[in-house]
């Protein structure tokens, strides 16, 4: 096991866009690969009704989730595991989620184009996968003034 990206917090305002490119529903089960503070799962579940997954390798990590989860009232709808990323089975997901780093989410690629059901949306901030052509990417600059570039496939 080993660390694929420090922990980077998302903006508020780019988890509601993360959330918006893949069109998560009180139907999705959305995956967080590399959860940090959980706030992706824990807004799909607070805005959407989305169930949700977010593992990371740092028990902190996985403890502060809980915890804002709690706070949040939504942990009947999520659940927060440590866990090497490369060892999730992403099979039910039908959203996935990676901030990670350009050659992990490489890594991560394989993984996602055997394991995930047609039809899944797998929304990376800020890298793009090997040769798999996304079906959307949106560029826009944060409330921070960040330049922020959000990759969408749509698993076949």
């Amino acid at each position: 096991m080993y660390i694929l990206a420090p922990f980077v917090p998302t903006p508020p305002d780019v988890v509601d866009r993360v959330l918006s490119l893949a069109e998560v529903t009180s139907l999705d089960l959305v995956y967080d690969a590399g959860c940090g503070d959980g706030r992706i799962v824990i807004a799909a579940a607070r805005r959407c009704g989305a169930r949700g997954l977010g593992v990371d390798i740092e028990p902190h990590w996985i403890d502060e989730s809980r915890a804002k989860a709690r706070q949040a009232e939504v942990e009947h709808l999520v659940i927060f595991k440590v866990q090497d990323v490369l060892t999730l089975d992403f099979s039910p997901a039908t959203v996935v989620f990676l901030y990670l780093v350009e050659w992990s989410t490489r890594k991560v690629e394989p993984l996602l184009k055997s394991m995930v059901r047609p039809g899944t949306r797998i929304v990376s901030l800020s890298f793009c996968m090997g040769n798999w052509e996304p079906a959307k990417v949106d560029r826009f600059v944060d409330a921070n003034s960040a330049q922020r570039t959000l990759y969408l496939w749509i698993a076949d």
